[in-house]
């Protein structure tokens, strides 16, 4: 059966699938070689996350190979402002995660789990998109609050031996970052959508989930011997 890579996350993830989203990208990268499933869930902490995993996973029949679990943009929501509903205190955060991660390793004992960090704030862009019906003139969010999520989120990765994508730094190292990759202050545009893929790309290759490593699903058309083609596919069975 062709192995499956997992998408589980927020509204970043949720939206992976949409034209020039990282998960499109991911699935055409992999088209003869895994399935790419979605499970995002716009609005979600981890605090719900670890909740309903469960659930969220129970549908996917085939053998799983790697699973990003790439929450936290709306964990670090500011208590104090127009998203507190959303805002899981940072300890909290660090035992979420490590609990989904348990509930994944327990599903499927061998898959590779990757933490992705929350992506920085742009705080101006927040204020020119508010949530809701917010209007303090305060942003929900900042990329102080977004710094420490994702501190976190790499500590839990390191202590437990995980794979973690800091897309929080690797974004910055960019100028312009701020409109460049997010299109208002969160999500990401097109451009931002192409850093990440191009960071889990790079994070499955090196769980040796590379395309190279991964074989064809079926014989490749250049593989189909033109004299006998149905030897071709019971050399596979």
């Amino acid at each position: 059966m062709r192995p499956s890579i997992v998408l589980f996350g927020d509204s970043i993830t949720e939206e992976a699938f949409g034209e020039g989203g990282w998960g499109a990208s991911l699935a055409n990268h992999y088209s003869r070689s895994a399935d790419v499933v979605l499970r995002g869930y716009s609005g979600y902490n981890t605090r719900w996350a670890a909740r309903v995993a469960g659930r969220a996973v129970a549908s996917i029949a085939s053998p799983v190979s790697a699973v990003t679990v790439f929450f936290g943009a709306n964990d670090a929501a500011l208590p104090d402002r127009a998203c507190a509903l959303q805002h899981v205190p940072l300890a909290e955060y660090k035992d979420n995660l490590r609990a989904i991660f348990a509930l994944l390793k327990k599903r499927w004992p061998s898959v590779v789990v990757i933490l992705i960090t929350p992506p920085p704030v742009d705080e101006d862009g927040r204020l020119r998109y508010p949530y809701a019906h917010d209007f303090s003139g305060l942003p929900e969010r900042t990329n102080a609050a977004a710094a420490a999520y994702a501190r976190a989120c790499v500590e839990v990765a390191r202590q437990w031996g995980l794979r973690a994508i800091d897309i929080w730094s690797r974004m910055q190292r960019f100028p312009g970052w701020e409109k460049s990759f997010l299109r208002d202050g969160l999500h990401l545009t097109p451009r931002g959508n192409r850093v990440l893929f191009e960071e889990v790309v790079f994070a499955l290759k090196d769980a040796n989930l590379s395309l190279e490593a991964l074989p064809a699903d079926l014989p490749l058309f250049s593989d189909i011997d033109p004299d006998n083609p149905v030897k071709s596919f019971e050399d596979q069975e």
